[in-house]
């Protein structure tokens, strides 16, 4: 923790802010030391337990993801109310653990709209790597009803769900633009240049074509 202390940068932490996140360590670094450290489950899930972000986000990246029970993963992604936090709780651990598939059901379905972005960004994975016994079509369904009016974590990862529907599946594809079109979620989101628009007709039109151009 002093260690982590020392990592801490006012400027860091300012940046951090805007995007919910109360830690000021640079991530390069938060890296490093984790590599440094290498695995080490019962040291992660002291530090876990420190309820601070930075020690929690060096936890994830030194846990060991298939060491986990379902309810432990159940708790944890409960606590992890930031998004950097809950972000990689999901990415860097459940998306390895033997539990995945049954968290991803219930979490889709939580009446809590940050756990239910958790079941929604596995069900994205799922879609893209292993769609095999998905009901796409009935995924489109629930977007298309839900995903308007949703918080934004949650909007968010069903937009995400949706653009990925379009992308890896062209007998969904005119749809999923549809319903993106209608819904217009994200149409106006500030874009970088050289960056994709997360609007999904933009965003499934845009991969498609660089599929295309390979």
């Amino acid at each position: 923790m002093a260690e982590l202390a020392e990592l801490e940068d006012p400027k860091t932490r300012v940046v951090n802010e805007k995007h919910g996140d109360d830690h000021g360590v640079n991530l390069s670094k938060l890296r490093a030391l984790a590599k440094r450290l290498k695995t080490q489950q019962e040291l992660a899930s002291r530090l876990w337990e420190m309820d601070d972000t930075a020690a929690r986000l060096l936890a994830i990246l030194i846990c060991r993801p298939k060491a986990f029970e379902r309810d432990e993963l159940d708790v944890m992604l409960r606590q992890a109310r930031t998004p950097k936090v809950h972000d990689w709780l999901v990415n860097y651990v459940v998306k390895k653990n033997p539990h995945s598939e049954e968290l991803r059901r219930a979490w889709s379905a939580d009446p809590d709209p940050v756990v239910a972005s958790a079941g929604w960004a596995l069900t994205t994975e799922r879609v893209a790597k292993k769609p095999e016994g998905l009901d796409l079509a009935g995924l489109l369904d629930v977007i298309e009803a839900e995903m308007k009016d949703a918080p934004d974590r949650l909007q968010w990862a069903l937009n995400h769900c949706l653009a990925q529907i379009g992308i890896e599946h062209a007998e969904y594809r005119t749809r999923a633009i549809d319903i993106g079109e209608r819904l217009e979620v994200l149409k106006d989101y500030p874009t970088s240049p050289g960056c994709t628009s997360p609007f999904a007709p933009i965003w499934i039109t845009e991969m498609v074509r660089r599929q295309h151009d390979k």
